[in-house]
């Protein structure tokens, strides 16, 4: 029959045209996918290549931190239940491009290590680590726009390639902020903050501090030390106590220790026992019994004052300080800097956790549990283990 219209396709032809147009299409797809994933490897390439070319070095980073909320300074691959300040470094590090992802990962790729690691709760306006990064442009603040604002890297210096920041590290100086309340006797209200230090009883405070003085047994100020162990031997270079201030209404004093390095919770119980005695609740005599290998009941002090203040170098300063090639690790010109990063973030967080809190308060009203008399095994009761001799961990220990 004549018509105009065109010849009906037979149904196998147009089955057999649809497939070739989907292998058609298909085939264009596939061409663009391994063309942008060409593009994509070349640009990784590029970008590989372009962080190839950049030096990769041994620096130190002057880290300040307030270390509420965070389960210490020290990361723990691996594990996302508890946070550390580390955890947010690295993220940092990671996203500013100055390391690639997988030193992130496995942070001895970089070289990684701190020189103290800070315990709970507790604040550094000086903590230094080493590592090796790329040096790229405005690296510093880079960095700081990764990091929340709890937490500044103040200072960037070269070092040498072999430098460690905790073995090269010759002492530590921390300090100990805590409402002076805390050395009322025990007969005056625990919580009262119209409390003022007298300067008889600052007079007090600081001699028994300087008892720590020197190299003594601390393994009474400790849980991981027995006391033959020749690690519990530590050396304090000093230890004293400021003039108070006051800040919103409450007194407050800082107490500053300095000393070749500190065991884990060493620094809070050498606190806790000077304020036991000052309150009345220890006789002073039970300072040199610490020393002895008898194991005594010694309280430990909230970690809410505690403060990494600055890390020293000096013979390292003295071998590479001024050779022309490295800088000594003083840090004088960030010293403003560390000030500001204190009156910002750590004194108020430790004035307003103290008033809302009231950690010293509660940690004060436990003290008449202890018994300075008798050993630890009398005192945690029978069945408790309490560490023996050469028992412990090994080496330097954890720092507070």
């Amino acid at each position: 029959m004549a018509g105009n219209g065109e010849a009906p396709v037979p149904v196998g032809t147009q089955q057999e045209q649809d497939r070739k147009g989907r292998r058609g299409w298909q085939g264009t797809a596939r061409i663009w996918e391994e063309t942008e994933q060409q593009a994509k490897k070349l640009k990784s390439s590029e970008d590989g290549e372009q962080h190839r070319k950049l030096p990769k070095r041994k620096v130190v980073l002057l880290v300040a931190y307030s270390g509420k909320g965070y389960h210490g300074m020290q990361r723990n691959v691996g594990s996302s239940k508890f946070k550390t300040i580390e955890d947010d470094l690295v993220s940092a590090l990671v996203r500013s491009g100055c390391i690639p992802e997988n030193h992130g990962e496995d942070m001895r790729k970089m070289s990684f290590q701190r020189c103290a690691r800070t315990d709970k709760g507790v604040s550094a306006a000086g903590q230094v680590v080493s590592l090796k990064v790329w040096l790229i442009d405005d690296l510093l603040e880079k960095i700081n726009s990764h990091l929340p604002s709890h937490i500044r890297i103040l200072g960037l210096k070269r070092v040498t390639g072999g430098f460690n920041s905790k073995n090269k590290c010759d002492a530590r100086t921390y300090f100990y902020m805590l409402p002076t309340f805390a050395f009322a006797h025990k007969d005056r209200d625990a919580q009262d903050e119209t409390y003022r230090l007298q300067a008889e009883t600052l007079g007090r405070v600081n001699r028994l501090l300087a008892c720590y003085r020197g190299t003594h047994n601390f393994h009474n100020f400790t849980s991981q030390k027995g006391p033959r162990e020749p690690s519990a031997r530590r050396y304090i270079l000093d230890m004293f106590c400021e003039e108070p201030f006051v800040r919103e209404g409450m007194e407050f004093a800082v107490i500053k220790v300095k000393g070749q390095s500190f065991m884990t919770h060493q620094i809070r119980k050498m606190v806790g026992l000077v304020v036991a005695i000052v309150k009345g609740y220890a006789p002073e005599s039970v300072l040199e019994r610490c020393w002895g290998e008898a194991k005594v009941d010694v309280p430990k002090a909230p970690g809410l004052g505690l403060v990494l203040e600055r890390v020293h170098f000096e013979k390292y300063n003295q071998r590479f300080g001024h050779d022309g090639l490295h800088e000594p690790l003083d840090w004088a010109r960030e010293e403003a800097e560390v000030a500001a990063f204190k009156e910002q973030h750590i004194y108020p967080t430790i004035i307003s956790t103290e008033r809302h809190e009231r950690s010293m308060a509660q940690w004060l009203s436990t003290l008449p549990v202890h018994d300075f008399s008798a050993t630890a095994h009398a005192a945690a009761g029978p069945g408790t283990k309490v560490p023996r001799a050469l028992e412990g961990s090994d080496g330097d220990g954890g720092s507070d």
